[in-house]
């Protein structure tokens, strides 16, 4: 099967994804098998892309990746049927390679690559993905060299942060669209204008320099940072929290500490925004999956382990004179975390935080929770006070953070037409149906007024 990775419907994991080990029927298997395909869609699909793209060549990346993508449709069939196989890695790394070989032999101008390569293609006794050994040993080079693959600088930057997403994120179109303000359009645009160009002049996969990729740092972070986000707030309807995308974003960032390219302070700072949030995940839904505000979590939820290694990631992003935007928001996300409770929350100093983020990084968005922290600290007349000082881009007046945000400030200030006008917008074109919910209860309390 041919298509986009990111365009597979992904059900919603279940209590027990891993099931029995024997053959299985019904609703209830056929939904465990689904859970699990979704959990290796994340965990092993930019794997899976990785390895086989260096054995097939960077130039078939689009073939290596409609083939793990048939692998993992051919699992979601099949182990509902027959139940789960015993090495599932190493089950859909060989339907994988088996599409990818058919596909090859299908094109008689890739024969010869393909004769070429046969003994890269050819899967050795030591390159058995049924050892144990494999994917420790394969993955944790392949993927860090296709992600700076992905970013190379030729690419313009939209279009290799598209790539990488698309390629080893699996996003669909429409999460990428929104992380990055752009349009679905642009979207195909730009991911087809990397894929040439990763066709025209494909690098070397097996010899890509590492050390001498410091210049391409920039775009993987952004590309780890998003992965982030998109797990943490989720642009999916009907799912707020994807946990497996926090895990694998910062699974990722830590291999790229331990590789001296990648053991910056600016890595080390997003690997501590990554732990602080990842923190709060548990406390951040209801049990009916409804999205909970920072002031109505239960803290004794939050992980202190993942607080405390935030807290050592941090440290080590302090060595040096570096100050990037990910030291200002892991700051920001470092007082959330140790406050007492929201009440006596350091909102000056997150405000503070916020006004270096926007000299770092100059964007309304950062004015804008600027405003939201001023609120707090000194009230909404002052929250507000801040935002009608921003000129707001057409991208941010479409954005419906922007109208739930006035919306909210407005209701806290009394304005209540404002706040109505504000919400009615925001929920109009909120993403998810946590969201959407949030924001009702917000109008609910003004028709009560």
């Amino acid at each position: 099967m041919r298509g986009n990775p990111g365009d597979r419907v992904l059900l919603t994991d279940p209590s027990n994804p891993f099931g029995s080990s024997g053959p299985s029927t019904g609703l209830q298997d056929t939904v465990a098998a689904s859970g699990l395909v979704e959990q290796f869609f994340r965990r092993e699909y930019g794997r899976l892309v990785a390895i086989l793209t260096r054995k097939a060549g960077v130039r078939h990346v689009d073939l290596v990746e409609d083939s793990v993508q048939t692998a993992l449709m051919t699992a979601l069939t099949s182990w509902a049927a027959k139940g789960l196989p015993e090495d599932p890695e190493a089950w859909l790394y060989r339907v994988a390679y088996n599409d990818l070989i058919g596909a090859l032999r299908k094109d008689a101008g890739r024969l010869r690559i393909l004769e070429a390569a046969a003994n890269e293609l050819t899967v050795a006794a030591d390159d058995d993905p049924a050892s144990p050994h494999f994917f420790v040993g394969e993955v944790r080079d392949d993927l860090l060299r296709m992600l700076f693959v992905c970013c190379e600088e030729a690419i313009p930057r939209d279009s290799r942060l598209v790539l990488a997403l698309k390629t080893l994120c699996g996003f669909s179109t429409a999460e990428i669209a929104l992380r990055l303000f752009i349009s679905e359009a642009n979207v195909l645009k730009r991911l087809g204008q990397a894929r040439e160009h990763l066709r025209e002049v494909p690098p070397d996969f097996n010899s890509l320099p590492l050390q001498a990729l410091q210049s391409r740092l920039p775009s993987v972070h952004v590309v780890l940072y998003l992965l982030f986000n998109e797990g943490y707030l989720s642009a999916q309807s009907d799912r707020m929290v994807r946990r497996e995308m926090c895990d694998e974003a910062i699974r990722l960032t830590t291999l790229l500490t331990e590789h001296p390219v990648g053991a910056t302070p600016e890595t080390f700072a997003l690997l501590a925004l990554m732990h602080f949030h990842g923190a709060r995940l548990t406390a951040r839904v209801d049990g009916t999956g409804g999205l909970l505000l920072l002031e109505e979590q239960d803290r004794s939820l939050w992980d202190q382990n993942q607080i405390r290694l935030g807290a050592t990631f941090l440290q080590k992003a302090a060595s040096g004179e570096t100050f990037t935007r990910f030291h200002a928001e892991a700051g920001i996300a470092a007082e959330h975390a140790f406050a007492p409770s929201f009440a006596q929350t350091r909102w000056k100093e997150i405000a503070d935080f916020y006004a270096m983020l926007d000299r770092i990084a100059p964007s309304p968005l950062n004015a804008m929770n600027r405003a939201v922290a001023i609120a707090e600290c000194e009230g909404p007349e002052a929250g507000l006070t801040v935002l009608k000082a921003i000129d707001p881009p057409p991208w941010l007046l479409e954005y419906y953070l922007w109208d739930a945000v006035l919306g909210e400030l407005h209701r806290r200030a009394g304005h209540n037409q404002e706040a109505r006008r504000h919400i009615q917008h925001a929920l109009a074109t909120a993403p998810t149906d946590a969201e959407r919910e949030l924001l009702r209860r917000r109008l609910s309390s003004l028709e009560s007024l």
